[in-house]
């Protein structure tokens, strides 16, 4: 009977340790998810990272989920960056998010994927603080449809290649 009861418990704390396994070097991530999967230009996505380290150099990431009903290969963002000290940054940039034969490019399951694009590689940031990103469709259709979600991810560089 005590044996019985040692294999439950064995099994939840192995489950516990594959899936909690996370990546070490992520700094920040957060996405935006958008109402009713409709990206409106006039509603930036506002996001606000804690940044402490100033030596490594690190990775920035723009994440998009998409439907598979996204009709263009590619999103235009604009993607203002305003340091702890006030300054502020502002990037055109643009996503590619299908190949010229309109396969996706992202991680998908089903009708839905997921794109984590490098914006900025190897960047140090200049000072410790509360970096305030927000990003913004530029695209010429407004609300663009079939954009589920949208955010940035910063990990820490695994190496300064």
């Amino acid at each position: 009977m005590i044996r019985f009861y040692r294999f439950p418990f064995i099994a939840a704390i192995f489950l516990c340790v594959v899936f909690s396994s996370c990546d070490h070097n992520v700094v920040f991530e957060q996405n935006v998810k958008m109402p009713e999967n409709r990206w409106d230009m006039n509603q930036p996505v506002k996001l606000e990272a804690d940044v402490k380290d100033t030596i490594t150099p690190h990775n920035i990431y723009i994440n998009v989920r998409n439907a598979g009903g996204y009709a263009f290969s590619n999103l235009f963002l604009f993607l203002s960056t305003q340091t702890p000290d006030g300054k502020t940054e502002r990037d055109t940039i643009e996503l590619t998010l299908a190949d010229a034969n309109g396969r996706w490019l992202g991680d998908g399951m089903g009708d839905i994927w997921d794109n984590r694009i490098l914006f900025k590689k190897n960047f140090r940031f200049p000072a410790s603080g509360v970096y305030k990103f927000e990003m913004q469709q530029a695209m010429r259709l407004n609300p663009l449809p079939q954009i589920m979600d949208a955010g940035i991810r910063i990990e820490r560089s695994k190496s300064e290649n």
